[in-house]
């Protein structure tokens, strides 16, 4: 078996795989000059593009014209607009390289946020215990101290 041989197999067995999905929130920035309607059609070319891409798009949040924090394009502000979408690392590459030559979006970000949300679930719970065992120990304590009524 040759090198190239051993990589296509390699390939091949990727493909048969099942991807995880993930959740991502991808946030992009809008020319500031585009009309309502503009800008609304741009949202959903990009939402239709992530489901053609193969990422399911969970929500949709339109967050306004905002000040940049830089000049972008010879533009002070922008639209923001975030998506959180879920699917495999793959199909949100493809959504971001759609987002890159999309002209109207000047900016973008992908943040992988499901390890973050699996971390602050751990958190929760570890604090939700340590609740519960505190009130149990305080009555203890005050159980165990004698009254100024009978001392």
């Amino acid at each position: 078996m040759t090198p190239a041989e051993g990589t296509g197999a390699i390939k091949e067995a990727e493909k048969k795989m099942p991807q995880q999905q993930r959740t991502y929130e991808v946030m992009f920035i809008v020319r500031p000059d585009l009309a309502e309607e503009e800008t609304e059609r741009v949202v959903s070319t990009v939402e239709s593009g992530a489901t053609a891409a193969g990422v399911a798009v969970k929500n949709v949040e339109r967050m306004g014209k905002r000040r940049l924090a830089y000049k972008v394009r010879k533009f002070h502000d922008g639209v923001y607009v975030l998506l959180t979408v879920e699917g495999p690392g793959s199909a949100v590459a493809e959504l971001e390289r759609r987002l890159r030559v999309a002209e109207p979006v000047i900016k973008y970000i992908t943040v992988r946020v499901d390890e973050e949300q699996k971390r602050l679930a751990k958190v929760k719970k570890i604090r939700d215990s340590k609740v519960r065992q505190r009130p149990q120990t305080a009555e203890a304590a005050a159980g165990s101290e004698p009254t100024p009524a009978t001392a």
